[in-house]
């Protein structure tokens, strides 16, 4: 009995040690088509926070002053009005999922945004970096990280070019 005691042990650890823990990197899941679908709705002008936890929080260009998904929502429709059409364009998306040491589920990706500006017909293009925390299936936490540079000047400039015009003509 002794004799068969000790292969059983191996055996049993040798099976324990190939056992495969959860996929800890994918780029096919349905958090991935959750933010497909998110990305697929702000390119239609589709705001709806379904997909967020009552209480996520989205920061974008920050750490601090996180927005509710609804005040995200409004964020979006908000901007809308400096744009003849904006959206993310189809080329070049990457997403990836990534289960973190601590179990955490984050969907990260990488996407090239283009938008016309209404005042001018300025064309930008801005790469952009979000990622999602996921908990129970809904969007938690949201990051966004872009340059907005180009659109801010181009914005500020035609601000104080009608103030210049409206300036002249009440003189």
């Amino acid at each position: 009995m002794k004799k068969l005691l000790l292969p059983l042990a191996i055996v049993a650890l040798v099976a324990y040690a190939c056992q495969q823990g959860p996929v800890r990197y994918t780029q096919n899941s349905p958090e991935i088509d959750t933010i497909k679908k998110l990305i697929s709705n702000y390119n239609a002008k589709n705001f709806d926070a379904s997909m967020f936890a009552d209480t996520s929080k989205t920061y974008y260009n920050t750490k601090d002053n996180p927005m509710s998904a609804e005040e995200a929502m409004t964020y979006h429709k908000e901007n809308d009005n400096n744009y003849a059409s904006r959206g993310f364009l189809s080329d070049h998306q990457e997403y990836e999922m990534v289960l973190t040491d601590d179990g955490e589920s984050w969907v990260n990706c990488w996407l090239d945004w283009k938008g016309t500006l209404k005042a001018n017909g300025k064309e930008v293009v801005i790469p952009i970096h979000l990622t999602y925390q996921f908990v129970d299936g809904k969007i938690v936490r949201e990051y966004g990280y872009w340059d907005p540079t180009e659109i801010v000047l181009t914005l500020q400039q035609l601000e104080a070019e009608a103030v210049k015009t409206e300036q002249e003509e009440t003189e």
